[in-house]
């Protein structure tokens, strides 16, 4: 029995919302060893959930044989893609770009083999910045219409607020880095988000026209929670891929308060369990559907943090909701001087200390909302202190609604 083909997998598991010639991508999944990339563009110094479909996509490539090509874009993050945006974005110095690209270069080897047969992470900076600008545009701009161009949606958006010179070049350089990518690697495929389609297409027929050889592209939907959230945001920011930006117990949390509505395409998406099961579980319903968020947290906390970590992620939160008096140390954690503690210390400052609200002013309001807890006790004023009395073995946890906690222990 041949194995199942890659294309079917990611269709099944539902990555593709667009695909330019879906009988060609999926023959050539069967026919041959296919190169396939995705680019992420290094705008912040981790990777977050929003990016996770591009990984896990280029992971499920690589585990059908494939190679999969992760594509640091520190080149174009110099000029920020305008897609999605209806404003340009914050511009970041050379050196911060770099630096974030090599934190990113890290997370990615977590997904997929970077090894170099069957995977590799490269750097569009290497032929970007030392382009000759007239040259560039003799080679490569002649390739493409300004009518066509301001056609795509993410051109049409912004033409209603302004759009720079500097973001309308980003389709070209996509274009290009597709360009290259096949001439350096042979990679005939690319994948992204259904807002690239615009910047795949033009990359595509930019191979096709210099090169006279097909190139296909795929993209995935944009994603939104059950309750219209964009994926991966939460009252308090994005959970990031870093444990030092977002702790494991923190994304376990996430992912164990998916919406019921979430959670079968969630397992789908973000993790490999064989879809038989992904179904199986998808069908609990009632209170059954609590075992299905508890693999879908372990799981995907496992791929991006290892499985010691998903397993202690697991315990900490059995200990803060279930009760009982098992390990609480993965639980985000932070000191405080008994000095502070004595100085009359309000819990409000506290909640936005630990990151548990955004400011001191919805801490206020969450206090006033009778969301906040000292000990699993409702904090009753904004005016309320911590004082020596709370603690319970030179410890308290906070808590900011049903399931968001954080522990403080008193330096010595």
């Amino acid at each position: 029995m041949s194995p199942p083909n890659t294309y079917d997998i990611l269709k099944e598991r539902g990555f593709v919302r667009q695909v330019t010639d879906e009988k060609a991508v999926r023959d050539s999944f069967c026919k041959e060893k296919v190169t396939a990339y995705v680019g992420f563009d290094p705008t912040a110094d981790s990777l977050h959930v929003g990016n996770l479909l591009g990984l896990m996509a280029l992971a499920h490539i690589q585990r059908g044989g494939h190679r999969s090509i992760g594509l640091i874009g520190d080149g174009t993050a110099m000029i920020g893609d305008p897609s999605g945006k209806t404003e340009m974005r914050k511009m970041l110095s050379a050196q911060q770009i770099v630096a974030n690209g090599d934190k990113i270069k890290a997370q990615i080897g977590r997904y997929f083999s970077l090894e170099g047969e069957h995977g590799l992470l490269i750097r569009n900076a290497s032929w970007l910045l030392g382009l000759n600008y007239v040259a560039f545009l003799r080679d490569i701009g002649r390739y493409f219409s300004v009518n066509r161009m301001l056609t795509a949606e993410a051109y049409k958006i912004r033409m209603e607020t302004g759009l720079s010179f500097m973001e309308f070049n980003y389709q070209i350089l996509q274009a290009y880095d597709f360009l290259v990518l096949y001439q350096q690697h042979g990679c005939t495929l690319q994948l992204g988000g259904d807002d690239q389609w615009g910047n795949i297409v033009a990359g595509i027929d930019l191979v096709r026209r210099v090169e006279s050889v097909p190139a296909e592209g795929v993209t995935w939907p944009l994603l939104t929670t059950a309750g219209g959230a964009k994926m991966g945001k939460t009252a308090v920011g994005a959970v990031w891929l870093a444990a030092e930006k977002t702790s494991p117990f923190e994304y376990y949390q996430f992912w164990i308060n998916s919406d019921d509505q979430d959670v079968e395409r969630f397992l789908a998406y973000y993790t490999f369990l064989p879809m038989t099961e992904v179904e199986r579980l998808g069908r609990l319903q009632g209170a059954d559907i609590r075992q299905a968020k508890q693999v879908l947290a372990f799981e995907a906390t496992k791929i991006t943090h290892g499985e010691e970590e998903a397993t202690r992620a697991r315990q900490a939160s059995e200990a803060a909701f279930g009760g009982g008096g098992q390990d609480l140390t993965a639980i985000p954690t932070s000191t405080i001087t008994r000095h502070r503690i004595e100085a009359g210390l309000l819990l409000v400052d506290l909640l936005a200390e630990t990151g548990l609200t955004t400011s001191k002013g919805n801490a206020r309001k969450l206090v006033q909302q009778g969301g906040a807890y000292l000990n699993d006790e409702k904090i009753e004023s904004i005016e309320a202190t911590l004082s020596s009395a709370d603690l319970d073995n030179d410890s308290v946890l906070l808590r900011a609604g049903k399931k968001r906690y954080h522990r403080l222990i008193v330096e010595h």
